[in-house]
């Protein structure tokens, strides 16, 4: 199976704590016009025999932009796809910026999986994050997008948040569940590097929440997630039995994927690349005709191994030895057999049922147990 993503890099404002490539934008910008044509161009690029089966347009924030704007950019989708059979078509889209136009204009096209970034019911918090919505805003999106018929759903929740108490968790939850989406992603608060929130970190205005708060909400989560009837599929996703997100599972599976848009990036053929992270650059790399990869590489097999060791242990089910044998011509033991049962005795990664996954302890601190298989 292979996948298509589509970046779009605008929003109405960039969020405190984003580091992904995007800018603020109007609906109808030139910026948004030029994009639309450069990405028509790389879109008639891709090879001939890629028939991707999913789909992800993602941002940025694709409904920043204006219905007219939106039904440009699904017309230059409808081409590339026509013939092609998609299993999933997911848009992410934001409650400040979703209209019933819109949402109508989206599942018209295809698209059969909306994620809305919730991140939280509490104004505080969405203060603190930077959100441009309400709470009410949420629930509005939410009940339009199921009375316009939508039946796959994805809700984004932010945690650790600084100044929201478990209680505000709490809160975020019970009302989550009572929606009943298909799909929660939950992710815990980063303080990236050069972001807005980091400088306000760095400067004494909010502080990081402790790592033992961490846990705890996140215990809090895929308990009270796990008690709904969810899943928990992958470290930070939680999906009712069928509904886990098709598309991020090529990422953490191996498998391949194209990347349109700038900074958008792509695994095809054993290459790894990414687009520049600038729109002016990625437009004239279209319009001369010329690629505009800011980096590309070939892992040589080894290395991919590894690669694929960490990437299927995001996975809360992990790796099947004989299959990861299969899939990628090594032992998971030849690979890293020393830092796996170092990790094992630390309680960091179970060995079962011929395979290994992660510990409930290795859950929480997964970047560590990765920095050592990696």
């Amino acid at each position: 199976m292979a996948g298509l993503y589509i970046h779009v890099p605008f929003c109405v404002r960039k969020c405190g704590y984003c580091d992904f490539y995007s800018m603020p934008a109007a609906e109808d910008s030139p910026a948004m016009a030029a994009y639309l044509d450069a990405l028509e161009r790389e879109l008639r690029r891709l090879p001939p025999d890629f028939s991707p089966q999913t789909v992800f347009i993602g941002g940025g924030t694709p409904t920043a932009m204006s219905a007219a704007t939106l039904k440009r950019f699904l017309d230059l989708l409808a081409k590339t796809l026509d013939g092609r059979k998609v299993s999933e078509w997911t848009c992410e889209v934001n409650p400040g910026t979703l209209t019933p136009e819109k949402i109508d204009l989206l599942l018209k096209a295809g698209v059969n999986r909306l994620s809305i970034g919730m991140q939280s019911f509490d104004p505080e918090a969405l203060r603190v994050l930077g959100r441009i919505h309400t709470p009410e805003q949420s629930e509005e999106a939410y009940n339009l997008i199921r009375s316009a018929g939508c039946c796959n759903v994805n809700i984004d929740l932010i945690y650790a948040v600084p100044g929201a108490s478990t209680e505000v968790l709490k809160n975020d939850l019970r009302r989550i569940v009572e929606l009943g989406p298909e799909h929660v992603a939950a992710y815990c608060l980063i303080f990236e590097e050069d972001t807005p929130i980091t400088h306000r970190r760095d400067r004494g205005e909010v502080s990081e929440v402790v790592d033992e708060t961490q846990l705890d909400q996140y215990n809090l989560i895929r308990q009270t997630l796990r008690d709904a009837g969810y899943a928990h599929y992958e470290i930070s996703n939680f999906a009712r039995p069928g509904f886990e997100c098709r598309h991020n599972m090529l990422y953490w599976t191996g498998g391949e994927y194209i990347g349109c848009g700038p900074a958008a990036h792509s695994h095809w053929k054993g290459a790894r690349y990414g687009n520049v992270k600038d729109l002016e650059a990625y437009g004239r790399a279209m319009r001369e005709g010329k690629p505009a990869r800011e980096f590309e590489e070939r892992l040589k097999p080894e290395a991919k191994a590894r690669e694929a060791l960490v990437m299927g242990l995001r996975l809360v089910g992990g790796i099947a030895r004989d299959e990861f044998l299969k899939n990628t011509g090594f032992d998971y033991m030849d690979l890293r057999g020393k830092e796996i049962a170092w990790l094992r005795e630390e309680g960091l990664l179970v060995e079962k049922g011929g395979g290994i996954r992660l510990s409930e302890k290795g859950l929480f601190v997964s970047d560590s147990v990765f920095a050592e298989l990696v």
